[in-house]
């Protein structure tokens, strides 16, 4: 696993040195959030309780998100693994998605929004994004959803029984519980 190297010691500091990092592994920097929409006059202090609580907590939800990360990557014989990275990143609401990965990027990043699902699901959410990286392909086509059985099987995730079923609800499987405000888990307020 090869982590985003900060190089900050100050919470607020860090939080928004990892907060940049993760916009140049997305397309879009707007990916990631910056509460921008919602932001009062004086910006710094709308963003030193998010910055600092991201700077004191991202490596243990970095470091929870690559054990998951790491069973996926289990489910395959060594060679048969892509090459892969993991983050916590608050998504920007906008874009209407609760992870990403970013096919284009060598390893892939896998960028989870870990404050718009439950904690006790975050593994579910992994193995989706991960199917994606697996298979280098961003759609939910049946390649996607052979991925995703192999993984929810290895895994004792359960899946529809219906296989028609299945590839129609391939884009939201494996079901996960979402939470509706994401902020305040970023906020550390969860």
């Amino acid at each position: 696993m090869q982590w985003i190297a900060l190089t900050q010691t100050d919470p607020f500091a860090r939080g928004l040195e990892y907060l940049r990092s993760l916009q140049t592994l997305v397309p879009d920097p707007g990916l990631i959030h910056q509460w921008d929409s919602d932001l009062p006059s004086d910006r710094l202090q709308y963003h030193l309780p998010i910055c600092t609580w991201i700077g004191s907590h991202i490596d243990t939800l970095n470091a929870q998100l690559d054990r998951h990360l790491t069973a996926c990557q289990d489910c395959f014989y060594p060679d048969q693994r892509p090459a892969v990275q993991i983050f916590a990143a608050p998504l920007a609401p906008a874009y209407g998605i609760d992870g990403f990965c970013n096919l284009e990027l060598r390893p892939i990043p896998i960028l989870i929004d870990v404050g718009r699902v439950v904690r006790s699901d975050w593994l579910r959410l992994v193995v989706h994004e991960y199917a994606h990286a697996k298979v280098g392909t961003a759609g939910h086509d049946s390649r996607f959803l052979a991925i995703l059985e192999h993984l929810c099987l290895g895994l004792a995730i359960p899946l529809p029984s219906d296989s028609t079923l299945r590839l129609q609800q391939a884009s939201r499987l494996p079901d996960y519980r979402a939470l509706a405000d994401a902020s305040r888990f970023w906020m550390g307020n969860h």
